[in-house]
């Protein structure tokens, strides 16, 4: 190749990612944000497999002080809802705190997520009923689209508790 076309491509390339602005600053945004999500709870172990609808409300700050990565922490509550069978009835409810590591490519971003849940089991089993709490790590993934201040995502969390509950939920995050 010659100078001029190694030069022509560099430029090229150089006005072409200066003309994205979210994508040539995305880490550079920190800030507080709050979100709300929903979406389906499901639970397999060897007594019990079922599903139900759960929510959660979350709260974090950014810190993005690195271009085209994003550094988070997160502090949540999650309602898994009741996971329940003809002879047995589960409702769990947690606090998690996760830290949060992503690739921003302007309104789109790619996330991995780790923490640990802090949580309280209800159960009926028959006419029984037993009541059991833990701290449990707990781990997930998922992508967001950002319009402004507002953003949508979607995730897989997967929670290690005595039982093992997986949640896919879709949410709604503001950013101050």
């Amino acid at each position: 190749m010659s100078f001029i076309k190694v030069r022509m491509l560099f430029i090229c390339a150089a006005v072409s990612f200066l003309a994205m602005p979210g994508t040539a600053i995305a880490g550079d945004e920190s800030g507080f944000y709050i979100g709300a999500g929903t979406g389906d709870t499901s639970i397999i172990d060897s007594d019990i497999d079922a599903s139900d609808s759960g929510y959660k409300i979350f709260a974090g700050y950014n810190i993005g002080f690195i271009p085209l990565i994003d550094i988070a922490v997160e502090a949540s509550y999650v309602d898994f809802g009741t996971l329940s069978t003809p002879d047995k009835s589960i409702e769990v409810t947690g606090i998690n705190t996760f830290g949060l590591v992503g690739l921003s490519l302007g309104p789109v971003g790619l996330f991995l997520k780790a923490g640990i849940v802090n949580w309280d089991e209800d159960s009926i089993i028959g006419s029984t009923n037993s009541s059991s709490s833990g701290s449990d790590p707990a781990y997930g993934a998922g992508g967001r689209f950002s319009i402004g201040s507002f953003a949508i995502r979607a995730e897989y969390e997967a929670y290690d508790l005595d039982n093992d509950i997986d949640m896919i939920t879709i949410s709604g995050v503001y950013t101050f």
